[in-house]
C-alpha cells in the first residue's frame, strides 16, 4: 500500500491480517475505519475556518449528517413493506400496526 493520509498504519494493517474475519468482515471494518478518518479530516476543516456561531456545532451537525443512526427495525420493516405484495387488505393493516408502534 502507498502512504496516502487514509492509508491504515503499518500496524494496524498488522492487527487486521491476525484477526478471525472473513474477507467481506475485513473490507467492511477497513472502509469503516477509512470513512472516520476522512470524517475527523472535515471535523478539522471546520474546526480550522471563521465560522459563525459555535463551530462545535457545526461539527456536532457534521458528525450527525455523515454518521445517520441506523434505522430502527420499525423503520425497516415499514421500508420492506413497500416492496411485498399481500393480499386485499393485508399490507394496510400490516402497515397500520407498524406505524402504532412505539419506536
Amino acid at each position: 500500500m502507498t502512504d496516502h493520509p487514509i492509508t491504515p498504519p503499518p500496524e494496524l494493517r498488522d492487527v487486521w491480517d491476525n484477526l478471525p474475519l472473513s474477507t467481506k468482515e475485513i473490507f467492511v471494518v477497513a472502509a469503516q475505519w477509512g470513512a472516520d478518518q476522512e470524517l475527523e479530516a472535515c471535523c478539522e476543516a471546520i474546526k480550522d475556518r471563521k465560522w459563525f456561531g459555535d463551530p462545535s456545532y457545526r461539527i456536532a451537525e457534521l458528525r450527525a449528517a455523515r454518521r445517520p443512526k441506523p434505522l430502527s427495525l420499525k423503520e425497516q420493516a415499514l421500508r420492506r413493506l413497500d416492496n411485498i405484495h399481500p393480499f386485499g387488505d393485508d399490507k394496510d393493516i400490516i402497515r397500520r400496526a407498524l406505524e402504532a408502534l412505539p419506536e
